[in-house]
């Protein structure tokens, strides 16, 4: 009942949404409400967000913007990307990585402020409602949850937009001067879903987009770039060594101005229906090309496999937010085994749009150059071939004598 509610913590932008969430919470509820926004790198001032929790009356202390980058991109982003993780083929989830971050700050602060329940704005059709949760879950099995978007009636963004009118509460405006598309960032990426994005046939608007140029406007000179891993993970770019917040701003700026990382996609949403969205991964573009040229050099066969197979399900378990799973930690322990001799240097030529691996080295490389060779050498008898081919020709020379193999 909302009469058992005293303190919330709600996980708040200072968007249309969460601002709305907020006046709602307080007139609800009746309840203190405790404001958290996480800096992961969204490329916005995040004062006003203070400014505008003060101007609904939170009090000063309990207004929380901490900046969460560097354990973002080295706890969370890191970790999928040794997995060379990709969802449906294209998604880099870079909306799903940040959500179990933000449940973990979030359930902290309902720890420490003494707070009876957290509070999200994400919607009852959407994935992120299920990952905070999970998360929530997860970390606090008892904590209260309050999902507005399944209790009040401001069921579309018109009635969003009339309720925060009628109560003075400022909405943003895009370059068109209308309330913006909906839209999720951090240091992985930016997506925009929402207004005429609803329907898949159309294009999306080319002003629309904020970390890449258009693909078409891009320099007309390839631009080079090395990426540095040790164990897996990036280091260092074009030889300069760089925290894991900043090297991804790097990659972003880089991938950005090559017209690198966008993405159109219909993706299968958990909750059982399809949604269209348009996405910007510029950094992560980079990472996963860099990433996966680094294991071609150091991951033998077997295990490179290996991890082939079971990133869908890795991607699978990150998507519908099951971070904090046991699943999803033991299979990140055995991803991280396979990355302990994932050291060297990749060299990328980013171009209109396209990034291509122009080279690749690594002191404990598995690429033998006296074996692969097609000159002569001294360590390989092809006639070896002949017996390793009819041993496994057997079972299929057996079947089709018996006649069970017909092609």
């Amino acid at each position: 009942m909302a009469d058992d509610v005293k303190r919330v913590v709600l996980a708040y932008s200072g968007g249309l949404d969460t601002s709305v969430i907020l006046r709602w919470l307080q007139e609800t509820y009746a309840c203190e409400v405790v404001t958290f926004t996480a800096d992961l790198g969204q490329g916005e001032e995040l004062e006003p967000a203070r400014a505008k929790a003060e101007m609904l009356g939170i009090k000063p202390e309990h207004i929380f913007i901490d900046d969460l980058r560097e354990e973002f991109v080295r706890d969370f982003v890191f970790p999928m990307f040794r997995a060379n993780t990709v969802y449906e083929g294209t998604y880099l989830l870079g909306t799903s990585i940040a959500r179990p971050l933000i449940a973990k700050r979030q359930i902290e602060i309902a720890n420490q402020v003494g707070a009876d329940a957290v509070c999200h704005g994400a919607t009852g059709k959407g994935n992120d409602q299920v990952r905070f949760e999970l998360g929530y879950y997860a970390l606090k099995p008892d904590i209260r949850v309050i999902a507005p978007w399944r209790e009040w009636d401001l069921n579309s963004r018109t009635a969003l937009i009339a309720y925060a009118e009628a109560r003075q509460i400022p909405i943003a405006k895009d370059k068109r001067g209308e309330p913006p598309y909906s839209t999720d960032a951090n240091l992985l990426h930016i997506s925009y879903e929402g207004k005429a994005l609803e329907d898949p046939w159309v294009e999306p608007f080319a002003d629309m987009f904020t970390r890449s140029v258009a693909p078409e406007e891009a320099p007309d000179q390839p631009t080079y770039t090395e990426i540095e891993f040790v164990c897996g993970d990036p280091v260092a770019v074009d030889g300069e060594a760089l925290s894991p917040a900043a090297l991804l701003t790097r990659l972003n700026e880089l991938a950005g101005a090559n017209g690198i990382g966008r993405l159109d996609l219909v993706e299968n949403r958990f909750v059982g229906m399809k949604s269209r969205g348009v996405y910007e991964t510029p950094g992560g573009t980079l990472l996963l090309a860099a990433h996966r040229a680094m294991e071609s050099l150091t991951l033998d066969r077997g295990a490179a496999h290996l991890k082939d197979e079971l990133m869908p399900r890795y991607a699978e378990l990150i998507y519908n937010g099951f971070w904090w799973s046991p699943e999803r930690v033991a299979l990140q322990a055995l991803i991280d085994k396979t990355q302990e001799n994932v050291t060297g240097t990749v060299r990328l030529k980013l171009f209109k749009g396209a990034v291509q691996v122009a080279g690749r080295k690594a002191p404990k490389s598995l690429y033998s150059l006296e074996y692969v060779t097609f000159e002569d050498d001294v360590v390989y008898d092809q006639r070896d071939a002949q017996g390793f081919i009819k041993l496994n020709a057997l079972r299929l020379r057996l079947g089709a004598a018996a006649g069970v193999l017909k092609p």
